[in-house]
């Protein structure tokens, strides 16, 4: 018997006169702001100039945007293309669903275009940039999982916890109308965010690292967590050999970063305070 959970919110949207804002949007927004506010301090503690990473952000944020709904939609088509799927839909961003591997890298692609068009002489390069960047991206990660919170969605198996999440039968997987609560999986995620940000920033100050490490490091931390965390949703997902996409990229993702960080251990440019 369970004497305490984390309930779920009673609405995901609020009306303000003509306008609607769906707490899903909010929290995304929410994670872009704090994202340019902490990348600009670290992008200047390098030697950059201020105004650099909001100017950037003009092009990664659609691009990141853009490349998270692709995965999503791409890795899960069944809602939008399979039997009585809404093809529509697959443009309701703010329902839910994006994925975070497009989003970061269509984002980066995006940053890499954005930096290229306002860079001048005497910046540093792209990768100490992606560096400055890497703390904030996590931050930003961290409040935009809790946009699944309002939307009653990304947790995991059955928990009878305190800090189980508490989920209404409608939003409630097959097979799973009997169970009242489960795993709060965006929580998990959000913490970790959290954490791996901070290992990051103390990581940076005042060591010197090969620029491009501790973006790869955020990567590699974060890859690490997600990949366990998947074990434990029960949401749809496309399967490889009986394991969710999710998972191997994740460790495919690990991998790679663990392996550029070990073949590029040399003096970085300055440190990242």
């Amino acid at each position: 018997m369970i004497f305490a959970a984390i309930p779920s919110p009673a609405q995901s949207q609020i009306e303000i006169g003509p306008l609607t804002f769906h707490f899903y949007a909010l929290s995304i927004i929410a994670g872009i702001v704090a994202a340019v506010y902490i990348g600009n301090r670290r992008y200047v503690a390098l030697g950059g100039r201020a105004g650099v990473v909001s100017d950037v952000a003009i092009y990664a944020v659609p691009f990141g945007i853009i490349g998270g709904r692709l995965y999503h939609v791409i890795s899960s088509p069944q809602a939008y293309f399979g039997v009585n799927g809404d093809p529509l839909s697959a443009l309701y961003i703010w329902q839910g669903g994006l994925g975070i591997w497009g989003a970061i890298s269509l984002g980066l692609l995006g940053a890499y275009i954005g930096y290229r068009r306002n860079k001048s002489r005497g910046d540093v390069s792209f990768a100490s940039f992606a560096d400055a960047l890497a703390p904030g991206l996590l931050i930003a990660q961290g409040l935009g999982r809790w946009g699944n919170w309002f939307n009653k969605e990304l947790f995991g198996r059955e928990l009878n916890a305190p800090w189980a999440l508490e989920i209404p039968a409608a939003y409630r997987p097959i097979g799973y109308s009997s169970v009242e609560t489960f795993h709060p999986v965006f929580l998990y995620e959000s913490i970790w965010c959290f954490i791996a940000a901070f290992i990051l920033i103390k990581l940076g100050s005042g060591k010197k690292f090969a620029p491009g490490s501790i973006f790869a490091l955020y990567v590699a931390l974060y890859c690490l967590v997600r990949a366990l965390i998947e074990t434990i949703r029960i949401d749809e997902a496309n399967l490889i050999l009986g394991v969710r996409l999710n998972v191997w990229t994740s460790i495919v993702l690990l991998f790679g970063s663990l392996i550029y960080l070990r073949q590029n251990q040399l003096p970085r440019e300055s440190s990242v305070k």
